[in-house]
């Protein structure tokens, strides 16, 4: 009998313990969980307080964006701020838009072209140099853009390239180039080459191979990379204000600009421009968000 009290006094505390040193791991783990979560709403918060505050002004009239009284929601909205920017000095606006769009569509055009010739060349050839040019992609990427606007504008004054599209699409494609490069060959490497070597058995060249084959199997990748292009095209600034003179060959950003004054910024006005800025750019992200997600992750995995 006493061995039996025994032997269930001992037994009793260890098989309690277990279930208390799960309790207390969950109480943990939900703590840490609720700690994250707040974490990333205050960064969530953080990020898009500002867009919201963007949008408040835009529809604030002057009397209120100058008040000493601080309103996040406008006391009286107003629409004049859009309409007084899509109408001054002859719709010049329009035209801003015009220009940022037909760069932002070559650069996308051309950008997504050599890059995904490049990548695929990157992905499924060995030369000689091969790491030596994709560390070079990689070192572009590490030198700021305001580096290059002496070099590029000296070589676009010596070959008449200023103040025309035809340069500002070439300084942006180099720009956009080399991420852009990187993240196909990524996608590339998931494409079995099995596919492309069944396609050449059944008469298709090399390019067809690529152009029928690769390049349908690559659409979320390539639409990472087009949205990267559009994105760095329609909203640079320093290459746009170096290459570029006169009010009608100014982009979206550039044009911007001329509502900041010597002694005051019309902010109302400019918090307008900037929601008009932002759409094109959200249509675009929509269309391509289904391919995104998947473009992203399929350059971490090979198989």
């Amino acid at each position: 009998m006493s061995t039996l009290k025994t032997m269930s006094t001992t037994e009793g505390p260890t098989k309690l313990m277990p279930l208390k040193n799960k309790k207390i791991k969950s109480k943990k783990s939900r703590g840490l969980d609720i700690l994250v979560h707040m974490i990333l709403l205050v960064a969530a918060f953080a990020s898009v307080f500002p867009l919201l505050w963007v949008l408040s002004t835009s529809f604030k009239p002057a009397t209120e964006v100058f008040s000493n009284v601080i309103r996040f929601i406008p006391a009286h909205p107003t629409l004049d701020n859009y309409h007084y920017v899509l109408t001054f000095k002859n719709s010049i606006f329009l035209t801003w838009f015009k220009n940022s769009f037909i760069l932002a569509l070559l650069t996308t055009i051309i950008s997504a072209f050599l890059a995904a010739t490049a990548a695929y060349s990157f992905s499924r050839f060995k030369f000689k140099g091969k790491n030596t040019l994709l560390f070079s992609f990689l070192l572009a990427q590490m030198f700021p853009g305001a580096l290059l606007i002496v070099p590029l504008y000296s070589i676009m004054k010596v070959y008449g390239l200023l103040n025309s599209y035809t340069g500002l699409v070439l300084a942006y494609s180099t720009a956009s180039l080399p991420f852009c490069v990187m993240m196909l060959k990524g996608f590339f490497d998931t494409i079995p080459v099995e596919l492309e070597e069944a396609a050449r058995v059944d008469g298709l060249s090399p390019f067809g191979t690529f152009w029928k084959i690769v390049m349908p199997l690559s659409l979320p990748g390539l639409s990472v990379t087009c949205l990267f292009s559009f994105i760095t095209a329609w909203n640079e600034f320093m290459f746009a204000l170096t290459f570029m003179n006169g009010e009608d060959l100014y982009t979206l950003p550039v044009g911007l600009r001329i509502f900041v004054n010597q002694f005051q910024t019309d902010w109302h006005y400019m918090a307008a421009g900037a929601i008009l800025i932002t759409i094109p750019v959200m249509i675009v992200f929509l269309w391509a968000q289904k391919y995104l997600i998947s473009g992203l992750t399929a350059g971490g995995t090979k198989g």
